[in-house]
């Protein structure tokens, strides 16, 4: 070990000589580099505010990517350094800096681009040979999800007559409350000295990053063609200064949320004052399985033109088949590939709507002042009291907002959402619980420990952590679930038997709240496709 050198007050006393702190320094500050080459596996660098937690491996689908994970010790907020090929020695590196966006990357939203342009960054990188993207927990432009829940629902309210940004200039929100400081921190401890070629559409990150005094090359955009539910924010982007030519270009007509929108204040929930009640609005989520949800008058006034069998006919069948379910709804299984090649010479069909008809849920955003979070419940449906309604408690994983090769939480998200959407009426209640409500720094650093045989599974690695099996607050879950059943009967959406026998603490919540199951629906007896 060296040897730590320490100041000696009687050298200060000494009018012509000036105390060394450059070895004090040195002992004291992590060098350049040193999450790549840690002196051991202890060891935690820290640069400024960014503290070096945890690092995995991550199959994608593009290919084999590296997770740096940071955290913020002053706001405590993650930073995921995502990395591909050689990010030390390379000439000039192709990168990303994105900001989380729960609804597109996780509820399976399509009222933003911001899952696709996630994609499109790792697919880009991954083409190119070496990169990193920066994923930062910054959601809704750094507002946090209550403040973009509050832009949403308002500017649905207008039925788009007010832009995103002026929804945040009415809140007296600024149009952008996101921070870099942690990119040129992580920078250092990463060993980076490659300038950036940066995908993006906004000039804004240029400057911010330039402003750290990190080199940026060039810059390459990261453009999708716009859907009628991402038309009006694309188009308020690009009014704000981002470099985005499709919205003025396009021919796709806006979408309206199926149901009036009414803004309200934030107030307190009746028997559950910890909650504050911020934001309701309506997400178009991508349908599951590419089976389009129609009203029985829909399906009628669709095929009356030209009958379904029409559409499973020929070689390249533009529907796959149909099933009736319950209150006289149908499930229609479009074949997206024929479909949108038949858009393109049929235009004006009706048939081609259905590559944009969403399942409709509305979103509803509470603010926790216990744990200072947002809870978050989607709802289906209007209940009736003969209705049960079907109801899953999902927790996040970030992990799974990524092109995996393998996403079982995003895969238990689809099943939960089909058999919600299927008997016509349901909730989820998303827990921002990753790692087993432990936080996602222990999940992270569960994933480093067994990845590097440091544990022989997950439960050694948190128990080596210090952190029980479940940490999830069911109490306050159900609390909120309360408000959002018709009665308390309810069919609940689990992993499978073996998992409701480890969760004590969640059958005890029901009991204590009064909620009766009268079905367990168990996900692992299920299946899905694509």
């Amino acid at each position: 070990m060296s040897k730590i050198h320490r100041f000696d007050p009687s050298a200060a006393a000494q009018p012509d000589s000036a105390p060394d702190f450059s070895a004090l320094i040195r002992e004291f500050q992590h060098a350049s580099g040193s999450v790549l080459a840690p002196v051991s596996r202890d060891e935690r660098p820290l640069h400024g505010q960014t503290l070096s937690i945890a690092n995995c491996s991550l199959a994608t689908r593009f290919g084999a990517f590296h997770a740096y994970i940071f955290q913020d010790i002053i706001d405590k907020h993650y930073i995921i350094a995502l990395t591909y090929g050689d990010i030390v020695n390379s000439k000039e590196l192709y990168t990303r800096l994105h900001s989380s966006c729960v609804t597109s990357e996780t509820l399976r939203g399509c009222d933003c681009d911001c899952s696709q342009q996630l994609e499109g960054a790792f697919k880009v990188i991954a083409e190119k040979g070496n990169g990193i993207l920066f994923y930062l927990l910054q959601e809704g432009r750094g507002v946090g999800y209550v403040g973009k829940a509050r832009d949403r629902m308002l500017v649905q309210a207008s039925l788009d007559q007010i832009s995103t940004f002026q929804a945040y200039a009415e809140m007296g929100l600024k149009k952008d409350h996101r921070n870099y400081d942690n990119i040129s921190q992580i920078c250092y401890l990463l060993g980076i000295h490659a300038p950036f070629v940066l995908l993006t559409n906004n000039p804004d990150k240029v400057e911010a990053l330039r402003a750290q005094g990190l080199s940026i090359a060039r810059t390459e955009t990261l453009e999708f063609e716009p859907s009628p539910f991402n038309l009006a924010y694309l188009t308020s982007k690009a009014a704000g200064g981002h470099i985005l030519k499709h919205p003025g270009e396009t021919s796709v007509k806006r979408a309206l949320p199926p149901e009036p929108v009414i803004p309200f204040k934030p107030h307190v929930v009746p028997g559950a004052r910890r909650f504050i009640y911020s934001a309701s609005y309506f997400l178009p989520m991508k349908p599951v399985d590419n089976e389009i949800l129609l009203s029985d008058e829909q399906f009628k006034t669709l095929f009356q033109a030209k009958t379904l069998s029409h559409y499973m006919t020929g070689p390249t069948p533009l529907v796959r088949g149909s099933q009736l379910i319950r209150n006289h709804r149908h499930f229609v299984k479009i074949d997206p590939d024929n479909l949108n090649h038949f858009k393109r010479e049929n235009p004006h069909d009706p048939i081609v709507d259905l590559l944009t008809t969403p399942y409709w849920f509305r979103v509803h955003v509470y603010y926790d002042i216990v744990t200072s979070q947002e809870f978050v419940v989607l709802t289906h449906g209007h209940p009736q009291t003969t209705d049960i309604p079907v109801v899953r408690l999902h927790s996040e994983s970030l992990f799974n907002r990524f092109p995996l090769c393998s996403v079982d939480n995003r895969d238990k998200f689809k099943k939960s959402v089909k058999h919600i959407v299927t008997y016509g009426v349901g909730a989820v209640m998303l827990l921002y619980y990753d790692g087993r409500g432990a936080g996602f720094g222990a999940y992270a650093t569960d994933r480093m420990m067994t990845e590097d045989a440091e544990a022989c599974s997950s439960d050694d690695a948190y128990h080596k952590l210090g952190v029980g099996y479940d940490s999830r607050d069911y109490e306050a879950s159900m609390l909120l679930l309360r408000h959002h059943i018709p009665t308390e009967k309810i069919q609940m959406v689990m992993n499978s038997p073996a998992s409701l026998v480890k969760k004590k603490e969640y059958s005890a919540a029901l009991n204590n709240h009064h909620i009766d199951v009268v079905k367990w629906i168990f996900l692992d007896e299920s299946t899905l496709g694509e």
